[in-house]
């Protein structure tokens, strides 16, 4: 007796960097049945981590090409594949794992009973220890919270990343909007979170994003940082997104607040410091921080810095100065990989299931299959 198609896609995006254990409810196999129809779901088990054209995942799969690729432009449409348009040459197509990735591409097709199943999933598969072995995002600070003397990397800079980029666009935040669906309103701005190049491409064309400019991206830079939202851009030198998350909503957030030591898990460069003599106990601070990492006692700010993730939301507000960033020691300095393969890899490996023999599989089975399309033709007709 074969294996349920479901149970398969389950265990081939559970093999995917990012991930995806089952449950004791099953909630997993509910999503899949309603993101998924059968044939889509068996044709998402013939794709690769590796961006391929159609004719390839066809003879793959040994299905008729106009089938393939009328499913894959469907499945693309739906948020269920990746998909790179290069001009000039055929769509190509890839698996995606499904947080970075599937999750965030239903922005536009929650409802009740959809979000009511994401929040349950994402809640009991997501343990704080394991974000911190592989964390997707890095926090990095609003840009008026750094100092002036203090070294900052080009990767750290919000700003400087944001005008580096040529092409932009600002989709609502998956996470504000799932809680809302559920009665959780924050009352934090909903279209906050920022695609560039390639992603803002993908989202823009299928309908998840609206294409802006430069200066529209700044804009949502100082509105986050006017609104208490962290920052949290690809765990990557390069960029392709940067997530404006709020404490409440925020799965990531969510995940990492729950530990005793917030501020272990997170990939960042810096830490708040408190002079506690300059602080008047305002309390300002205390509803700025997204991780409880403040408190006011005996009149003053007390700081845990164990739960502190260098986000700067703090620093902006403190009138007297009795809070500034500081970096973090070289030793506790955070490895960001230089781009998003390095980052996927990177993230395998710490869960243990990217190996060499992994990868390997997967450019040789990409490879041969490639060759076998173009030796035997684009795939079988209908």
């Amino acid at each position: 007796m074969s294996t349920d198609v479901y149970t398969r896609l389950a265990q081939h995006l559970d093999d995917l960097p990012g991930g995806f254990p089952a449950t004791e409810s099953g909630v997993e196999q509910r999503l899949l049945r309603r993101l998924f129809t059968t044939e889509e779901a068996e044709l998402a088990l013939h794709l690769n981590p590796i961006a391929e054209e159609a004719r390839v995942v066809a003879r793959r799969a040994g299905l008729p090409l106009e089938v393939v690729a009328e499913r894959l432009q469907t499945m693309e449409r739906k948020g269920l594949v990746y998909a790179e348009h290069p001009e000039g040459r055929p769509p190509r197509y890839m698996a995606t794992q499904f947080a970075i990735g599937i999750y965030e591409f239903q922005v536009n097709k929650l409802d009740q009973e959809l979000a009511h199943d994401l929040d349950e999933y994402l809640q009991q598969v997501i343990p704080p220890e394991t974000w911190g072995k592989a964390p997707q995002l890095r926090t990095i600070p609003v840009g008026e919270s750094i100092p002036a003397q203090s070294e900052v990397l080009p990767y750290e800079r919000a700003e400087a990343m944001v005008r580096a980029q040529t092409r932009f666009a600002v989709a609502p935040c998956i996470c504000r909007k799932e809680q809302r669906l559920l009665g959780h309103d924050c009352g934090k701005p909903l279209e906050t979170c920022l695609l560039f190049g390639g992603a803002a491409d993908y989202y823009v064309r299928n309908d998840m994003a609206r294409e802006i400019n430069v200066d529209e991206a700044l804009a949502i830079l100082k509105q986050a940082e006017e609104s208490g939202l962290v920052l949290q851009p690809n765990n990557a030198q390069k960029l392709g997104n940067i997530c404006t998350c709020c404490g409440c909503c925020c799965a990531a957030l969510r995940t990492i607040k729950r530990h005793p030591l917030p501020g272990n898990l997170v990939n960042a460069a810096f830490r708040a410091t408190l002079d506690a003599d300059l602080c008047e106990g305002c309390g300002v601070c205390v509803t700025r921080c997204q991780m409880e990492a403040l408190s006011i006692r005996d009149g003053h700010a007390v700081l845990s810095s164990d739960r502190c993730i260098g986000c700067g939301l703090c620093v902006t507000t403190c009138t007297t100065k009795a809070l500034t960033l500081a970096r973090r020691p070289k030793e506790e300095q955070p490895r960001v990989p230089r781009n998003a393969v390095t980052a996927y890899i990177a993230t395998g490996q710490a869960r243990g299931k990217l190996v060499p023999a992994t990868l390997v599989g997967w450019l040789v089975r990409s490879l041969v299959d490639r060759l076998r399309a173009r030796i035997g033709g684009p795939g079988r007709r209908a």
